[in-house]
This record gives structure tokens, C-alpha cells and sequence, in this order.
């Protein structure tokens, strides 16, 4: 097998976050639920949510994509697969990405629907909400892969949110054949628990079957995918059916078991939390870049929390410092 040219090549919806300061009142006024994240269901809902937000501000998002800007920021190599609209914010997502060292290939859909976009309310205490248009991501096609560029990366990162759409779930299907074949890694992040809930059948025969190598949860992903009560049951369900699996535990840190090893890291200090979205995505970002140096599990971890605690020390879901100059710290 060729060394590969690229750390992971990833899946995911092509969103731009639109983020904006708000309060409990307001959240509880339009019904959300305060740090969950509810998807928007038509362009004319998004358009009337939107117009409610406050001053905001643009920042290319997208689970998987902010994994990879992550990445970059350390030094990896990264590729995203997308759907972005022909539109502005389509622009918009493609000149971040790219800008952040990431390759961006998948061409722009014309028409409608427009590029996704999220609504993000944060209020005082860094409790991000979210509001989802997917629009355009969930109209992915399979001829949009290229199935070279799956073949050439260590490994093959899906997302669990772009699971829903039939069309974006072919293609998926169709790249873990091709990573498979070409002897790679598969990647898998159960993104939430309203996504296990709708796809738990698929996932565990994706799971059962030996198609993932490496699965990101967090304690309730991991509880909801096995349907257990507590994260050990969860931990118990799960760990033998994969080569790694990785949970994270917020304030309590995070833990990873290989081959029966288990490793547990503490989170690292934050001075102050203003904005916790996309500290999943950062953790990943650090542990994939771990494991591409060769990097033990417990360094994995370790780059993982520091990503993860830069990224909820501002707003918006890139980095912000040399990510780089964290990671030397280790």
C-alpha cells in the first residue's frame, strides 16, 4: 500500500455559521432548547429566524470541515467533500476552506436551495443553539467523489449529520467502498443524538459489519448509540467492535480504548468559555494530527484538548491562535 497523500479526506455539510450574543428569554421564546441544536426544515423559516438575530457574524462551519481547517492550522493535510449552492455564502464556504490549507474540489449546484447556513444563538455562559438550514449540502451526489483523492488518504471521515439525505448517504456508502478497497481507514462522528435516534439501525450495521475503524462520540452520543443507561455499558457495547473508539467527557476530559487500552485525559483549563461550538470538531482535528505524527494514544488525546479548549475560548468554530505553537507544548 502507498503512503498516503493526505491525513483524512472528510464528508460533511457545507455550512456557514452566522453567529449571534442572545439570552435564555429569547430561547425560550422561539421554543429551542437551549444548547441543542434543531434543524430548519425551509428557506422562508430560515429567512424569518435570521431576520430575529441580532448583529452577526459569518464564519464557515460545518462539522467535518472545521475538523479539517483544524487539521490544516497543525500542520496536517486535509481534503473536504461538499455541497455548496452557486450562491454567496457558497463563496464564501469554499474561499475559507481553501484559505485554511484545506483542498476543496466539489463543484458548486446551481438553483436552489441556497448553501446551508446555521443559526448559532449564544448566550452569557458560552451555550451555543443552534438553528440548521442544511439547504444545498443534502443534495451531494455520488458522481461528486472523487474516488482517487478517498484512495490516497489515510483516512475516510464521515459525519453523522449528513446521514439523513438519501442522496448524501449513497455517496458515503460508495467512499467507504472506496476506502475499503484501497485498503484505508474509516472514520465515523455520531454528531448528535437526534441523528442516532433517526439512523441507529444503519449505524450499527455500518459498526457490525467492520466498516469503521475510529468512532468520536461524546457520553450521551456513546449512551444513545448503544441504548444504555451509563457511558461503562456504552464503553462495553462499543470498544470491541472498533480498533479505536474515542469519547469525549467536556469539563471531564476524554477517553480512548484500543486493543483493551485505556487512556483518559483531564480537559485542559479555559480562562474563560465564550462559545463551545465546534469543540468536538477541534478534538478531532487534534487527535487525527496525533495519530498522523505516530503519536501514542495518550498524546493523541492530549493534542485533542488543547484544540478543543482554544476553540471555546472565542466565537466561532476556527482557530484562532498557532495552533501549531499549542501543539508544541507536547
Amino acid at each position: 500500500m502507498t503512503q498516503p497523500a493526505y491525513d483524512v479526506v472528510a464528508i460533511g455539510n457545507a455550512i456557514v455559521d452566522i453567529l449571534a450574543q442572545s439570552d435564555d428569554a429569547f430561547l425560550a421564546g422561539e421554543g429551542m432548547t437551549k444548547g441543542a441544536m434543531q434543524l430548519v426544515f425551509s428557506p422562508e423559516e430560515a429567512d424569518a429566524l435570521y431576520a430575529k438575530m441580532g448583529p452577526g457574524r459569518e464564519i464557515s462551519g460545518g462539522s467535518a470541515a472545521n475538523t479539517l481547517a483544524g487539521l490544516a492550522a497543525l500542520g496536517g493535510r486535509g481534503a473536504f467533500i461538499g455541497q455548496v449552492a452557486d450562491d454567496q455564502l457558497g463563496e464564501v464556504f469554499a474561499h475559507d476552506i481553501r484559505a485554511a490549507g484545506v483542498r476543496f474540489d466539489t463543484p458548486s449546484r446551481a438553483g436552489s436551495p441556497t448553501t446551508g447556513r446555521c443559526m448559532i444563538f449564544v448566550t452569557p455562559d458560552g451555550q451555543r443553539t443552534m438553528n440548521t438550514f442544511l439547504g444545498a449540502s443534502h443534495y451531494l451526489p455520488a458522481d461528486a467523489l472523487d474516488r482517487d483523492l478517498i484512495a490516497d488518504a489515510a483516512y475516510l471521515y464521515i459525519e453523522g449529520y449528513l446521514w439523513d439525505p438519501e442522496e448524501p448517504r449513497a455517496a458515503m456508502r460508495q467512499a467507504i467502498a472506496v476506502a475499503r478497497e484501497a485498503g484505508r481507514k474509516v472514520a465515523f462522528t455520531a454528531s448528535a443524538e437526534f441523528v442516532i435516534d433517526r439512523h441507529r439501525a444503519d449505524f450499527h450495521a455500518l459498526i457490525d459489519g467492520g466498516m469503521i475503524d475510529l468512532i468520536f462520540a461524546n457520553e450521551a452520543e456513546a449512551m444513545s448509540l448503544t441504548e444504555t443507561a451509563d457511558l461503562e455499558s456504552a464503553i462495553a457495547a462499543l470498544a470491541p467492535k472498533v480498533e479505536t473508539l474515542v469519547v469525549t467527557l467536556a469539563e471531564k476530559g476524554a477517553l480512548a480504548i484500543r486493543d483493551g487500552d485505556r487512556v483518559t485525559v483531564p480537559a485542559e483549563p479555559v480562562e474563560q468559555v465564550v462559545d463551545t461550538t465546534g469543540a468536538g470538531d477541534l478534538f478531532a482535528a487534534g487527535f487525527f494530527h496525533g495519530q498522523a505524527q505516530g503519536r501514542d494514544l495518550e498524546t493523541s488525546l492530549k493534542l485533542g484538548a488543547l484544540c478543543a479548549a482554544e476553540i471555546i475560548g472565542h466565537f466561532g468554530a476556527r482557530p484562532q491562535v498557532d495552533l501549531k505553537a499549542l501543539a508544541a507544548k507536547l
